[in-house]
């Protein structure tokens, strides 16, 4: 057998093994999500975490980093480059970070670092970057990482800290600027409709009326998704728990495909109709992670997927979403969010010199490791019960260089591949070979 069509078969094996009940299910849905995928090696790349976790788990370069402690740090799961961007926490206060929280789980902490170190790789190709820049991107992004890490260890004091307006500069800071002229009032535009001096979501591609035995349900579990807020969620006035429309969506994502969605259109926290609140309702799904991390008190852990989603947000950001929650839906679980106006996605296709890619790597390198640090024995969860930022400074130790070397040689090494796989990968499909489709 050549290396093409075993390659070809680890493929198929992954891709059906992590998704083939939903393909049975919904097909078409796949076959949109397969062709999102097919568009470039960075798609694919985004849409096949199954396989990554795959190969990682015979890969043995990190070894040496993990151990009882930073084998069970609180990451995020899918960690590439374009799953960062700006939300509102809690406080009222503009952020930069992580976002997209579907793939989170508790594994070991590297897993984050290669999986957002290969997706650079493949971005840097795609811009005609050479491998010396991107080399420089990935050791700019892993010593800042270290960096932050180690100041938050050390007491904070010389921690870079949030990403904020007050302290963003260059590209970072343009985002947040933009995401700062968003208005609530131009998201309900988007989506609603005002009918008989009330609104209602308009209908369009993708979003569905719901009858009324599936809307009566929808409501009941909103019902139990509004128990699992915080207690004296300040957001949360009597008119807030009043639901004026609910609606179905297909096609979100290309992690989302084939899995129902619902939009719920709140009153505000008044009768007037331009703080109305846009909220969705997802069916969550198992993280790719989880099929290789064997630990049974993190699986113990989770009521569902959609408790699991929901609790790692919470334990990944300082001060998370406050609509955040979760629910169940004809028994299965579900994770519920504000759709937020004032999320706004790092654009890299406006990212081109060196000079503001080595700002925006570094830039992230910090988030990183805040998110990582967060979720430890000072938070409010206690899965993570030990000082993540401690335990990965430890296992690192003073030998950055041997740190930092790792995760470039694997960048390249795996950017190669999926650069490769994503052409095996359209060959598959465009040739019918994908089962189930």
């Amino acid at each position: 057998m050549t290396d093409a069509r075993r390659r070809s078969g680890a493929i198929i094996e992954a891709l059906t093994t992590e998704f083939g009940e939903h393909m049975a299910a919904d097909p078409a849905a796949f076959r949109r999500k397969f062709r999102k995928m097919a568009a470039s090696p960075f798609a694919f790349y985004r849409g096949s975490a199954c396989l990554f976790y795959a190969d990682l788990t015979s890969e043995h370069a990190d070894e040496a980093y993990l151990d009882e402690r930073t084998s069970r740090v609180w990451i995020h799961g899918d960690l590439h480059a374009e799953n960062f961007g700006t939300y509102m926490n809690d406080s009222g206060q503009l952020v930069f970070n992580v976002n997209d929280f579907d793939e989170a789980y508790v594994g070991p902490f590297t897993w984050d670092l290669k999986r957002f170190a290969a997706s650079v790789a493949l971005l840097g190709f795609a811009k005609a970057l050479s491998d010396d820049i991107i080399s420089d991107l990935i050791r700019r992004f892993a010593r800042a990482y270290l960096s932050e890490l180690r100041a938050i260890a050390a007491g904070g004091d010389d921690a870079i800290g949030s990403i904020t307006l007050e302290t963003a500069t260059g590209v970072l800071r343009r985002v947040l600027q933009k995401a700062r002229l968003n208005t609530r009032v131009s998201l309900l535009a988007e989506q609603t409709t005002i009918d008989n001096y009330d609104r209602r979501f308009s209908l369009s591609d993708g979003v569905f009326e719901v009858d009324a035995g599936d809307r009566k349900r929808v409501i009941d579990s909103f019902g139990g998704y509004l128990g699992t807020l915080p207690p004296g969620s300040a957001h949360l006035r009597p008119l807030s728990a009043q639901v004026k429309d609910v609606v179905l969506r297909k096609g979100v994502g290309i992690g989302s495909a084939g899995l129902p969605s619902y939009n719920l259109l709140l009153e505000g926290h008044t009768q007037a109709l331009e703080n109305d609140v846009v909220i969705y309702m997802k069916q969550a799904q198992s993280p790719a992670v989880a099929r290789h991390i064997v630990d049974s008190r993190v699986r113990g852990y989770f009521r569902h997927q959609g408790h699991r989603t929901a609790e790692s947000q919470r334990a990944l950001q300082a001060h998370a979403d406050p609509w955040c929650g979760f629910t169940e839906f004809d028994g299965v679980g579900q994770v519920v969010a504000e759709v937020s106006p004032y999320a706004a996605d790092l654009d890299w296709s406006d990212v081109n010199e060196p000079a503001d890619l080595a700002g925006v790597t570094t830039d992230l390198g910090r988030a990183v490791a805040r998110m990582h640090s967060v979720a430890d024995d000072e938070s409010a969860h206690d899965l993570v019960d030990f000082s993540t930022e401690e335990a990965i400074a430890t296992a690192v130790g003073g030998d950055d260089a041997r740190f930092v070397g790792m995760l470039v040689d694997f960048s390249h090494r795996y950017g190669a591949r999926a650069r490769d796989d994503h052409q095996l990968f359209v060959d598959l499909f465009r040739n019918n070979r994908l089962p189930g489709l």
